[in-house]
């Protein structure tokens, strides 16, 4: 009878231990530190940037301003670059017209010179001197056509005069603040702060 009893019980007993070896070893792991997996993480190289992020850094650091000294900007990047118009210039022009207006800059120096003629609808027309060169630009409209805000167009240019304050001084024909802005053909710009003036 007691041979039976220890032979039953025997399985019962490895089971047993059994389970308390695996809950025992459950514990253990789950109580070790996790130093060596944490250590390896934090000494792992940092993934390199994706070659489209870096192909895009590199565009954008290399592309071109496309601005000229003295204020040009866009086009292929070469100066726009208006010079002071002479006496001669002027007079070798030949500019029909009643009355004249001009563009000058701070320095009293005159860029544009253009004249017109009264209520007429044939356009008035004007010089300016594009890095030594004298040429044509003409504006609708004669001469009233050009006392605000004119736009005058010639070839591979527009340009346009914008008033930017009310008339300095007194007298028939006043100068007024004002811009000129000229454009290119090849898309470049510049801009001119100066005084615009008309009259006789």
């Amino acid at each position: 009878m007691l041979a039976r009893k220890s032979v039953a019980l025997e399985p019962r007993s490895i089971a047993k231990a059994a389970a308390i070896a695996l809950v025992s070893g459950g514990l253990l792991a789950a109580c070790a530190p996790a130093g060596d997996d944490t250590q390896a993480a934090a000494e792992a190289p940092a993934p390199a940037p994706a070659p489209a992020a870096v192909a895009d850094a590199t565009q954008e650091e290399a592309a071109p301003t496309h601005a000229a000294a003295g204020g040009t900007v866009g086009g292929d990047g070469s100066e726009i670059q208006l010079d002071a118009l002479t006496e001669s210039d002027v007079a070798g022009a030949g500019l029909g017209g009643e009355l004249a207006c001009s563009f000058s800059t701070g320095d009293a120096q005159t860029i544009l010179q253009a004249t017109g003629v009264v209520a007429s609808d044939d356009p008035a027309q004007g010089i300016v001197k594009v890095s030594g060169y004298v040429e044509a630009v003409r504006a609708p409209g004669g001469f009233d056509g050009m006392t605000k805000n004119p736009t005058f167009t010639g070839q591979g240019k527009t340009i346009h005069i914008v008033e930017t304050g009310t008339a300095i001084g007194g007298g028939e024909s006043p100068p007024r603040p004002a811009t000129l802005t000229y454009q290119r053909a090849d898309g470049a710009s510049r801009t001119f702060e100066g005084r615009w003036q008309c009259g006789p």
